[in-house]
């Protein structure tokens, strides 16, 4: 007699429709939205994309990072929807999508993501940075100098990083002024562009 699989129910997925994908998304465990996140990587369905947007705000860390993958790993043409969503009112969405759209290589963002940099939240001013950084976007360079002497830290070392990536050598009154702020990782960052510009910032 031929052995058949037995599968634990809880395991299994099924998704036939948007309201059952919803349901689970809002509703199910954090081992059934990773796995139905999972299963949706390459969704052209807006509604569905949205969905999963959604997702970058959930509670559990790693909820948010399978629907981080899950986008960036489309390989569907969604960045109107995730560029629109730049917008959103909340701060882990604006914030995780410009890193979304960074990873994805989406230079079409830049200018939405750049708006981003002036943001009240600095989670959302450090994630935009990064994503600038990412996709060496010299056309931001102007907002990325700005953001050299934000009052917070995560955000001014973001901004050097960025500045690094760009190419973007600081003057002396730059480098002394941000230099004022003593932290170890802060004053590597400075070394590495020192180095590369010279003493004169040029």
């Amino acid at each position: 007699m031929k052995k058949l699989n037995y599968y634990k129910p809880e395991l299994v997925i099924k998704v036939s429709n948007l309201e059952n994908i919803k349901k689970l998304l809002n509703f199910g465990t954090s081992e059934e939205k990773i796995k139905i996140l999972d299963s949706l990587s390459s969704t052209n369905d807006l509604k569905t994309i949205q969905e999963i947007i959604s997702k970058l705000d959930d509670n559990d860390i790693k909820v948010r990072g399978e629907a981080f993958s899950s986008l960036v790993l489309n390989e569907n043409k969604i960045s109107d929807i995730l560029i629109k969503n730049l917008r959103s009112e909340n701060k882990n969405i604006r914030g995780i999508l410009s890193l979304v759209l960074a990873n994805r290589n989406d230079t079409n963002a830049i200018k939405e993501i750049i708006k981003l940099t002036h943001d009240e939240h600095s989670m959302v001013r450090e994630c935009a940075l990064g994503a600038l950084g990412h996709l060496k976007a010299k056309e931001a360079k102007e907002v990325i100098c700005n953001c050299l002497f934000d009052d917070n830290l995560e955000v001014k070392k973001s901004a050097v990083q960025a500045a690094i990536n760009i190419g973007y050598s600081l003057s002396e009154n730059e480098f002394d002024e941000i230099s004022l702020k003593k932290d170890f990782e802060l004053e590597e960052m400075l070394e590495k562009i020192k180095r590369k510009s010279g003493p004169k910032g040029i």
